[in-house]
């Protein structure tokens, strides 16, 4: 499969602070990536440099197999919505669409406006009178009628309230299988990209900490609980991401290479926000424990 963003060394500085550095990853061609970590950690540093909104400081980046924002070709194929959804607050809807076709030669006039007659926008409404939602909606609608072959969404639905994240997500996978993009989503909203991704990223401190399909992660990942033990004695397909302990007992994350059979361990199940946060709180584990990055 080919990757849709290719990144090696990737760093980006403004004065003597580090915005991202030193980040490696690839991510593939036809899934809604969902891109997690904690605040600070360059997800938004990386989908600017991305969407060529930044150039980098260094390291190399490549988007569909083109530098970002190397030309009218290579803009073409990138939609990107920022973190705040911007739209024009003193025109209206229907001139947001006007100015979408004016700009993006591979525009779809018929995709823009059957998404804003089903969402039941009124062409002539501001946007600067549109809810939260309505204009998250609308900037998605630019974005997925450009038809390019990439969408980048920074944290849209951030600041809006469930039932606007729920419609947003659902037209987003709609729009995503309907015209067979790639989307990479960042959010810090785990129930959201469990809902609407099916590949994780998780980026701390700019190192990816596990990259993978949702469904093999869960699979490949468990809670181990039983008495306390030297984890030296763990097998070696045994990765341990992150561990709590007391006087005699031991919980570990894991990911294992097959099932574990040891019945001195209770094995339980993963959700993927205790998937995410081990990852995210292995960034302060003891530097013997490996981190496992996994790599399609």
């Amino acid at each position: 499969m080919s990757a849709v963003l290719e990144a090696t060394g990737l760093g980006k500085r403004y004065g003597k602070r580090w915005a991202l550095s030193d980040c490696t990853l690839d991510i593939p061609a036809g899934h809604v990536v969902g891109l997690v970590g904690p605040n600070g950690a360059g997800k938004t540093t990386l989908l600017n440099l991305a969407a060529g909104q930044l150039a980098p400081t260094t390291g190399s980046i490549t988007v569909l197999g083109g530098r970002p924002g190397s030309g009218p070709a290579q803009l073409a194929k990138v939609g990107f919505v920022a973190q705040d959804t911007p739209t024009y607050a003193g025109l209206t809807v229907g001139e947001h669409l006007t100015l979408g076709a004016r700009l993006n030669p591979g525009w779809d006039g018929s995709v823009a406006r059957q998404r804003i007659e089903r969402l039941g926008l009124d062409p002539k409404q501001r946007a600067g009178t549109l809810s939260g939602g309505q204009r998250a909606q609308l900037a998605l609608t630019l974005g997925v009628a450009k038809r390019p072959e990439l969408l980048i969404l920074d944290e849209p639905v951030a600041s809006l309230d469930p039932l606007a994240r729920r419609e947003f997500l659902q037209g987003l996978m709609e729009a995503a299988a309907e015209q067979e993009l790639s989307v990479v989503l960042s959010s810090h909203l785990v129930s959201d990209l469990e809902r609407a991704c099916d590949y994780l990223i998780v980026l701390v401190e700019s190192r990816v900490r596990v990259t993978g399909a949702v469904e093999e992660l869960l699979a490949t990942h468990h809670r181990l609980t039983g008495p306390r033990r030297d984890l030296d004695r763990l097998p070696a397909d045994q990765h341990v991401v992150s561990e709590s302990h007391t006087d005699r007992q031991s919980t570990l994350i894991v990911r294992a290479g097959g099932p574990i059979h040891d019945p001195a361990w209770t094995v339980s199940q993963l959700s993927l926000e205790d998937l995410v946060l081990a990852y995210m709180n292995s960034a302060s584990a003891p530097a013997h424990r490996p981190i496992l990055e996994v790599q399609r």
